[in-house]
């Protein structure tokens, strides 16, 4: 996805993050008025009042990391919700997961990263919390922090098409699959891994 150098391309790409999030967010704090969810250290008692846009806006303004940090932050998301389906994202804890993912995704992305007493700031937390929300992150998705080629290009394939067929993106709009599972999930990299590794033991 080379277009996401382009400055209108990442944009759209931060605008399109936001809402789906956003969404996913919203139906599962509706699950959790039936549904008891547990609470983690990404759990605010409050719901923030900045809006899921607006500060992952900050982040993008502020972090100065790669294009595709935001893609391989969008499957860490993804992986930990897959990992720990106890811990579905909601308005409670999303702005805290965001932060740590880009952090995280930058820390293994990029050649120069800010530290983490920076994104406590840019995040509106405490460099204390911010280490702790890293490492439990790091634990939360098996430290599977490797994302291959392939990965990062059916993300990729899925973000682009999606932003192709909901422009401009608002709460009238739908995100197929993910707005319905109450998750991130986009599929399952183990099982691709295992088809892929059955292909290879059959070629032989």
């Amino acid at each position: 996805m080379a277009e996401l150098e382009s400055p209108a391309v990442l944009s759209k790409l931060i605008t399109f993050l936001s809402s789906m999030l956003e969404k996913v967010a919203e139906s599962n704090d509706m699950d959790a008025l039936i549904h008891p969810q547990k609470v983690s250290v990404f759990h605010g008692l409050t719901r923030p009042t900045i809006t899921i846009q607006s500060y992952l806006e900050r982040i993008f303004k502020y972090a100065n990391c790669s294009p595709s940090c935001y893609v391989v932050a969008y499957v860490y998301l993804d992986r930990f919700t897959q990992r720990q389906p106890a811990l579905p994202v909601n308005s409670f804890n999303v702005h805290r997961l965001l932060i740590t993912s880009v952090l995280v995704a930058a820390k293994f992305m990029d050649d120069m990263y800010y530290n983490n007493a920076y994104y406590a700031k840019v995040g509106g937390i405490s460099t204390l919390e911010m280490n702790f929300l890293e490492v439990d992150f790091l634990f939360g998705i098996g430290f599977q922090l490797n994302v291959t080629p392939t990965t990062f290009h059916t993300y990729c394939s899925y973000l682009q098409r999606e932003m192709l067929l909901n422009p401009p993106l608002s709460k009238s709009n739908s995100v197929p699959y993910i707005t319905t599972s109450s998750k991130v999930h986009l599929f399952d990299e183990d099982n691709q891994s295992s088809q892929q590794q059955t292909q290879q033991e059959l070629a032989v």
